[in-house]
């Protein structure tokens, strides 16, 4: 048997996690799952690819969504009543153009001073339809695309073995930033052949393999790039087609619910491996 072994969501694009017990699993991912986006004073999105720093600020949002509170070594927390009224701006990610909800000065202004560059601070309007691509569409935030994240152990446990092999030392799974952590399949990437889960109240369809980039080097716990792994290792063994490497895979929501940690996680339907 199965289970989810934890959950995580990530309120800001590029910043550090929250960890619960319980969560509602909304069409658009894990409630308050990339909601809110650093970007350039351009309307960019900021990310750890060119800000590792990013992962050093912890935010907190209200089980409403009204207030949100950053957190960052060296700076005063800050707590703001989100905006989700005021005027649309024009914000990009990975090219694509969506809208966002500017929260502001005094956010723009702690993130500014944290970053070392000029930086907005935005939310997804409540109007927000982006479709998501992959086997099975569905819709998402500001994540880099499909709405869960999930990773099993068993997936982390090989890589960590190949590392040690190489003389280097174990990842945590925050490394990978997933929404949902599954134990019990004791074979590795078993997730990469799920394409009908239900978890919970909750149904998820397959997208795609996650592609991993330069942001898997970063080190979660201080805020900075630590050398070639995952990367070069992963390079070994999991190339994609496509081009880059994958590890864990993307679903879309077919069906909200709410979701627990130690919820039995089983699998309708299987399929070959897109790799």
């Amino acid at each position: 048997m199965a289970w989810i072994a934890a959950l995580s969501y990530y309120p800001v694009k590029g910043c550090a996690g929250t960890s619960v017990d319980d969560a509602t699993l909304t069409p658009a991912g894990l409630a308050h799952d990339r909601s809110f986006m650093v970007t350039d004073a351009d309307g960019v999105f900021r990310s750890q690819r060119r800000h590792p720093q990013l992962a050093l600020i912890r935010p907190e949002i209200s089980s409403d969504g009204g207030r949100l509170t950053l957190r960052g070594l060296g700076l005063d927390l800050l707590t703001i009543d989100v905006d989700t009224i005021g005027a649309r701006r024009d914000v990009e990610l990975f090219g694509v153009p969506y809208k966002g909800i500017d929260q502001g000065d005094e956010a723009a202004g702690w993130l500014s001073e944290f970053l070392g560059a000029p930086t907005r601070l935005m939310r997804v309007p409540p109007e927000h339809n982006r479709v998501t691509d992959g086997r099975t569409p569905g819709t998402s935030g500001y994540a880099d695309s499909c709405a869960v994240h999930v990773l099993s152990r068993s997936t982390l446990d090989l890589l960590n073995e190949r590392l040690a092999e190489r003389g280097s030392a174990p990842l945590p799974m925050d490394r990978f930033r997933p929404n949902i952590v599954i134990e019990g399949w004791d074979e590795p990437h078993v997730e990469d052949r799920a394409r009908h889960i239900t978890m919970g109240e909750a149904e998820l369809g397959y997208a795609k393999p996650a592609i991993r980039c330069v942001a898997t080097v970063v080190d979660q716990k201080v805020g900075a790039k630590a050398g070639p792994e995952p990367l070069r290792t992963l390079a070994d063994y999991r190339r994609a087609a496509e081009g880059g490497v994958a590890f864990g895979t993307k679903f879309a929501v077919l069906r909200p619910g709410e979701l627990s940690v130690g919820d039995q996680v089983i699998v309708g339907s299987w399929g070959e491996p897109e790799l």
